[in-house]
């Protein structure tokens, strides 16, 4: 069986994830709209605030999702989030506010050893760390869950680790296929990993939930998604259906094990199938046992203007700095479009404060010149095309005559998703480039027909809009699965169809660099270069913004991802 693409990231909101819930926010901050640098993006926002953990209590965290799908496997679950507080990985995130994320040691001593050609990868496991029965886990437990993730019955999680992993490609699982030889466990304690080619970010990889272990003699692939076998502070100890998940403390977890999860609740409950708008109702009212929750959804727009004028709810209102760019992507091969000065003459005609006033204002997101996440490893300030937010007509149409394409020659298809905001934000991009001449037209699509197209189809499109983040805090996640020729197509997210031998070869040079300084400097460069050939329009770092309850604590969003961590919020006593 063919394993799923190793280069899928967080999947492409196509502005819908990014717009038509919290990031649609306060529009009235968008006539003071910023200066138009990245540099915006790292501007200081109400990120949340750490101190001292208390212990005790039951916090409740309010989602729109209407169950909880625990098995590893199948999860693509960010690793300071629900899943995390249940099964540990090998390596994991440490993240804070104002700082780049770092890989860090979970159950493993450190983030492991590598050979001298990049290719074997070992780590050794911690001593008293067990599952919630009290039976020690061993690099057998570890092996087994990643060899289960390549099982057809376990598909949809993350699959990085598949196609880097010697044999990945052929492995079907422990079910049918037996073991995979690339993963050795020449003891309880060690566990080595043989991967094809050099992979630098590999501690990064084995911090996603497929890391986690799994006993074997406690796999049953039809109840593990409700009933997982804990390895963190919590384990499930009810669920009701489309109702809630209830955890409770796995007195089998030590805290001296675990420098990133500091269980501060007694039990955690999940309300499940809550509407995003009620649930920030409830946290602004702040009542009850509202008190000691907090919602899983971005607060929507309506909710973030209630809350501008609510001083309690303003203090419990947590902001992100930065969260997934939104760009315009330009498909390189159609043309006209295949003409490098028409692509820098859309850099300039794009109205990005238009757009970004579509998206809700400053609040919304924060303009955008460069392609790596704040937050991220390797990521330089710098722009290429600059122009005031609003862009640089003239600039525009004077690239446009000296490229000889007749922008009138045929209009532009833009692709967007169907729903109001998207369609909204494409009005934004086409009134931008029509004033310097272009032609657009806006091809309305349902979500999964849009990403059909995209990804599946021959390129029947101009420009598109989309939205991306890293499944991990490197720079890899942001330019390899958009911009490496090999993603073009067949399920691939390069919607630019751009295809570049020297970005190639920059994006392997960084792929297998072990050094991360060293490989942050190239990703910097790939970063650069991409720009300077123009294959899309950077538009805004979108904001993500959260409400709590007055005795939650320790609630914050790291630079990187825009999302809370689960993992060190508790509540005062």
């Amino acid at each position: 069986m063919n394993a799923p693409r190793t280069t899928r990231s967080r999947r492409p909101a196509l502005l819908k994830a990014a717009a038509t819930t919290a990031v649609l926010a306060l529009t009235l901050t968008a006539c003071n709209a910023n200066s138009g640098s990245d540099d915006d993006a790292t501007a200081p926002s109400t990120q949340g605030s750490t101190g001292a953990t208390e212990k005790g209590g039951t916090m409740t965290i309010l989602t729109s999702a209407t169950e909880i799908n625990w098995d590893p496997a199948k999860s693509q679950n960010l690793a300071i989030t629900t899943l995390g507080l249940v099964e540990r990985r090998l390596t994991t995130w440490g993240v804070e506010p104002g700082k780049p994320g770092v890989v860090v040691p979970d159950l493993a001593t450190d983030t492991g050893t590598v050979s001298d050609d990049g290719t074997t990868w070992t780590y050794t496991l911690k001593d008293d760390i067990f599952f919630e029965d009290g039976t020690p886990i061993t690099s057998a437990d570890i092996k087994y869950g990643v060899e289960r993730s390549f099982a057809p019955e376990l598909s949809g999680g993350l699959g990085y680790h598949k196609s880097l992993l010697e044999g990945g490609d052929e492995y079907a699982g422990p079910y049918t296929g037996g073991e995979l030889d690339s993963i050795e466990t020449p003891d309880e304690k060690t566990i080595v990993f043989k991967l094809k080619t050099a992979y630098g970010d590999w501690p990064w990889i084995v911090s996603q939930p497929a890391f986690a272990p799994v006993p074997e003699a406690q796999d049953d692939v039809a109840t593990y998604t409700q009933q997982p076998v804990a390895s963190g502070p919590y384990k499930v100890v009810d669920t009701q259906q489309g109702v809630s998940v209830t955890l409770e403390r796995n007195d089998q977890w030590t805290e001296e094990s675990d420098d990133v999860r500091t269980a501060g609740p007694d039990s955690i409950v999940f309300s499940l199938g809550q509407d995003a708008t009620v649930t920030a109702q409830r946290l602004i009212a702040d009542a009850g046992d509202d008190k000691n929750a907090f919602g899983a959804s971005f607060v929507p727009p309506a909710q973030l203007a209630q809350v501008a004028n609510n001083a309690s709810a303003k203090e419990r209102l947590v902001t992100s700095d930065a969260g997934a760019l939104a760009y315009l992507a330009i498909n390189t091969e159609r043309e006209g479009l295949d003409n490098l000065q028409v692509r820098q003459a859309i850099q300039y005609a794009v109205d990005k404060q238009a757009f970004q006033v579509a998206s809700g204002g400053e609040t919304g997101g924060a303009i955008a010149t460069t392609l790596i996440t704040p937050g991220i490893e390797g990521r330089e300030d710098y722009d290429l095309y600059e122009a005031e937010p609003a862009g640089d007509v003239d600039k525009a149409t004077e690239l446009l005559t000296e490229s000889g394409w007749d922008p009138t020659s045929r209009e532009l298809v833009l692709l967007s998703e169907d729903d109001s905001v998207s369609l909204s934000q494409a009005q934004a991009i086409e009134q931008g480039l029509e004033r310097a001449g272009f032609q657009v037209t806006i091809k309305p699509e349902a979500q999964l027909a849009a990403v059909q197209t995209l990804t599946q189809g021959t390129g029947e499109y101009d420009l598109t809009i989309s939205s991306w983040q890293p499944d991990f805090p490197s720079a890899n996640g942001n330019i390899q699965p958009l911009f490496d020729s090999s993603q073009i197509g067949n399920g691939g997210y390069n919607m630019a169809r751009f295809s570049d031998p020297a970005v190639d070869e920059l994006i392997a040079q960084a792929t297998a660099e072990i050094d991360v300084e060293k490989a942050g400097a190239l990703w910097a460069q790939a970063d650069r270069a991409i720009m300077e050939q123009s294959p899309v329009v950077p538009l805004i770092f979108t904001r993500n913004s959260f409400l709590h309850g007055s005795n939650v604590q320790n609630f914050y969003i790291p630079a990187f991802p825009a999302y809370p961590n689960y993992l060190k919020a508790s509540l005062s006593q």
